[in-house]
C-alpha cells in the first residue's frame, strides 16, 4: 500500500471493510434494550433522548436498505449461462468452499455439501461436476430487475508500528472500548436481522458513541486500550477502511490485526470530500494522493480525517501465514474470496463472478466464496474482490471498480425463504 499512485482510485475511499450503521436509528436502540422479544415495535424515543449525529445525504452507509433477500433477489438460472464456467480453475475454488466449510458444517442447509466435499476428487473436471450435480445456480438480480453492478476491490496493507509510543511511533490502534454498547436489534425484532447498533450510556439514555474527532480528543474511553502505535496516520486511516492489515513492529515482530468493533457513524470518504473541495482532482485521490495532501497541508490534515466520523477498533491476531478472517470467520483467499450483501447472499456459497480485470475490459470469470461483508457493499449485484496483502494486491484493488454479474451456487434444495 505504500509509496503506491493508483491510476483508478474509486475503490480506496469508496469501499469500507466495516459495517457502520445509521446512528439516528439509536433511538430504536433504547427501546430496544427497554422491550421484550414480543412486544410490538417500539414508538419513536423523544428527541431529547437521541441526538444522531449529522451525515452526508449520499453516504452509501447512510442510505435506507433496499427490500433485498434471497427469496426476492434470486432467479433459477442453467450451467451454460455462466460465461467461462468451464474455463475457471474448479480447485481453486473448491479450497475456499471446504475451508468455509468450517463454519457451514454445523448449518443444516449445508451439511450434506460440505460432507460430499469432504470426498470429492481432487481435479478441476470432478469438481466442476461435483458443483453441477449438488448445487443449483441462481442469478443475483437487483430490485429493479437488472442483473449488473459494482465490482470494488480491496486488500490487507502492511504498516510499520511499535508497541510503545515513541515520537516516531505516535499514533495509537485502539482496542474495542469498554463503554462501548453494542444492540442487535435482529434478536429483539427478526425483520431487522443484520442491524446492529452502537452507543453508550449516559446516565438513563443509550446516545450514539463518540465521533472520531472525540476519539482523537481523548473523550471516549479509550485509555489502557492501546494495541500497538504506528507512524503515519494515514496509513492508520486506511487500515480502519481495508478493516484488517499487518504490522511490522520493531525487532522484526510481524502481527495482524483485525476488525473486532465500530463506533456506529457512516462511512464518508476523504477522498470524495477534497475532490469537492477542489483540493485534488479524481484521479489523484488515492490513499497516495490524500498522504501526499496530508504531507503539503499538515494543519488541515486532522479536520479531514476526523470529516469522517466513523472509527474502528481492533483486535490482535498472529500472522500466520493465511489471509485475514473475514465475516463468516474464516481466514480469506487472495483471488477467491468475495465480500457481497449478505441479505442477498448467504455467507459461504460459492458466487460466480463475470466482470473485467481492473481498469481494463479484459474478461474476469472466476468461481469466487462470499466469506465477508462490508459497509460499502450494500445491494444485491455488488461485490468486493479480494485481493490479499502486499503492494501488487493494492495495485490491483485500488485500479478496481468494474461493472459485473453474479450467480450464486446453492446446495439443491437449499431453503430460499418466503
Amino acid at each position: 500500500m505504500r509509496r503506491l499512485l493508483y491510476s483508478r482510485p474509486a475503490a480506496p475511499y469508496d469501499s469500507m471493510r466495516t459495517v457502520p450503521n445509521s446512528a439516528a436509528l439509536i433511538c430504536l436502540a433504547l427501546a430496544a434494550c427497554a422491550s421484550v422479544p414480543n412486544a410490538q415495535p417500539p414508538a419513536p424515543a423523544p428527541a431529547a433522548a437521541c441526538t444522531p449525529p449529522a451525515a452526508p445525504a449520499a453516504s452509501a452507509a447512510s442510505a435506507p436498505l433496499l427490500p433485498i433477500s434471497p427469496a426476492n433477489n434470486l432467479k433459477p438460472a442453467a450451467w451454460s449461462d455462466l460465461p467461462g464456467w468451464t474455463q475457471d480453475s474448479a480447485l481453486d475454488a473448491f479450497a475456499t468452499f471446504l475451508h468455509g466449510c468450517a463454519v457451514l458444517r454445523n448449518k443444516a442447509e449445508w451439511q450434506k455439501a460440505c460432507a460430499d466435499a469432504t470426498d470429492a476428487p481432487r481435479d478441476d473436471a470432478s469438481l466442476r461436476r461435483f458443483f453441477e450435480a449438488g448445487f443449483t445456480p441462481y442469478a443475483i438480480v437487483n430490485p429493479d430487475g437488472s442483473t449488473e453492478g459494482t465490482i470494488t476491490g480491496y486488500y490487507e496493507p502492511v504498516l510499520r508500528g511499535s508497541r510503545k509510543p515513541t515520537t516516531q511511533y505516535r499514533y495509537p490502534v485502539f482496542a474495542v472500548p469498554d463503554d462501548l454498547l453494542v444492540v442487535d436489534l435482529g434478536d429483539v425484532y427478526p425483520d431487522l436481522k443484520n442491524l446492529r447498533l452502537r452507543g453508550r450510556v449516559d446516565g438513563r439514555r443509550v446516545v450514539p458513541y463518540y465521533s472520531r474527532a472525540d476519539i482523537e480528543s481523548g473523550k471516549a474511553g479509550t485509555v489502557g486500550r492501546e494495541i500497538l502505535w504506528v507512524d503515519d496516520p494515514v496509513d492508520l486511516f486506511f487500515l480502519q477502511i481495508q478493516g484488517s492489515g499487518r504490522v511490522a513492529l520493531e525487532g522484526g515482530e510481524l502481527v495482524r490485526l483485525s476488525y473486532a468493533e465500530q463506533n456506529g457513524y457512516p462511512y464518508r470518504s476523504v477522498g470524495r470530500l477534497l475532490v469537492e473541495r477542489g483540493e485534488l482532482t479524481l484521479d489523484q485521490a488515492s490513499m497516495q494522493g490524500i498522504k501526499g495532501w496530508g504531507m503539503r497541508n499538515p494543519d488541515k490534515l486532522p479536520e479531514l480525517l476526523n470529516s469522517n466520523a466513523s472509527y474502528v477498533f481492533f483486535r490482535e491476531l498472529p500472522a500466520d501465514g493465511n489471509g485475514p478472517p473475514g465475516a463468516l470467520g474464516v481466514p480469506l483467499t487472495a483471488g477467491r474470496s468475495l465480500a457481497v450483501d449478505p441479505r442477498a447472499v448467504p455467507l459461504g456459497a460459492p458466487v460466480f463472478l463475470s466482470t473485467s480485470w481492473p481498469n481494463s475490459t479484459l474478461p474476469l470469470n472466476r468461481l469466487m466464496v462470499a466469506q465477508d461483508t462490508g459497509g460499502a457493499i450494500k445491494g444485491a449485484v455488488r461485490g468486493d474482490f479480494f485481493w490479499g496483502g502486499g503492494d501488487d494486491a493494492a495495485v490491483q484493488a485500488g485500479r478496481m471498480r468494474q461493472s459485473g454479474r453474479m450467480w450464486v451456487l446453492l446446495p439443491n434444495g437449499f431453503p430460499r425463504g418466503p
